[in-house]
């Protein structure tokens, strides 16, 4: 894939993942817990990867144990664990504060990037940041009289950090020549694994015998809401600048937004517009640095 089309796909996976709470609410309604969702979202994903990589592409199978580390940081470290701090955080906070504290993730990118891979902190990367950051405050609707524990808060902010660490352990995978299929398949398999401890078994079998669509939802939510956008993110990972990647990716609150307005009704107030107007904003600001990088790049090589 051409370097120039990483912004777009990266754009794509948000949107993709803001599909999640379509999805999710189906599965909650039929019983399912979270743990139960996070396993049927990597159980599929990982059997979505797999079986194709073995039939056709052997080679992207093979990994070495001391790079083994990278694929149990980005699907235990960083996709367990995000999904363990963020629903217990949810039962000591409200939704709003949970959201905003889980997209702190980009900050986090940003910083551990610029620490690990010696990633610039641009200008413009930080007033892309700090918009989206507001933006993010604004579609939430956070405000005054918003409940928070301090372990809820703790508990939000690990999920926002171990959210990030998704795009530093790809990186340092993919800079160690694995590709996005790897990445993505050894994630899953691993966190397939681990969430399975936590799932209740009898609640999921009940679930599934009461309701035979349920099973059209949970492909649902393991190919669209999960397979597809972290394949997409990974492929754009390899291509870009982490912390830049993880502040385009926002665009996934514009898109569940978006989805709640259109499919469940609910009300999109001026200011949660203004919200995403400003999430848009900063992945506008993003491109453009990127259009004009691919440009000055060109003319020093001319």
């Amino acid at each position: 894939m051409k370097k120039g089309y990483a912004p777009a796909v990266v754009l794509l996976a948000g949107i993709l993942w803001g599909t999640l709470g379509l999805f999710s609410r189906h599965l909650k309604a039929a019983g399912f817990g979270p743990f139960e969702i996070t396993f049927v979202r990597v159980s599929i994903s990982f059997l979505a990867t797999v079986i194709p990589v073995a039939l056709f592409a052997r080679a992207l199978l093979v990994v070495h144990l001391r790079d083994l580390w990278c694929f149990l940081g980005s699907g235990i470290v960083s996709v367990l664990f995000f999904s363990a701090c963020y629903f217990r955080g949810l039962e000591l906070t409200s939704l709003a504060v949970a959201t905003v504290l889980l997209y702190t993730a980009p900050i986090f990118v940003v910083l551990l990037s610029a620490l690990i891979f010696h990633d610039p902190i641009t200008k413009k990367k930080l007033v892309a940041l700090v918009l989206a950051f507001v933006g993010y405050i604004l579609v939430a609707g956070i405000g005054g009289g918003q409940p928070l524990s301090f372990k809820g808060f703790l508990c939000c902010l690990g999920a926002g950090f171990f959210y990030s660490l998704y795009s530093i352990f790809g990186k340092l995978a993919m800079q160690r020549g694995y590709s996005a299929l790897t990445l993505t398949l050894y994630s899953f398999l691993f966190c397939t694994l681990g969430s399975a401890v936590m799932v209740d078994w009898n609640m999921f079998g009940s679930a599934v015998r009461q309701d035979s669509n349920i099973l059209w939802w949970m492909l649902g939510t393991g190919l669209i809401a999960a397979f597809c956008p972290y394949t997409l993110y990974s492929i754009g990972l390899s291509k870009m600048d982490a912390g830049k990647a993880s502040i385009l990716v926002s665009i996934e609150l514009v898109a569940e937004a978006t989805i709640g307005f259109i499919v469940f009704h609910e009300p999109l107030s001026v200011v949660s517009i203004a919200g995403i107007m400003l999430v848009l904003s900063a992945i506008v600001i993003l491109n453009l640095h990127s259009h004009k990088s691919g440009k000055n790049a060109k003319a020093r090589n001319s």
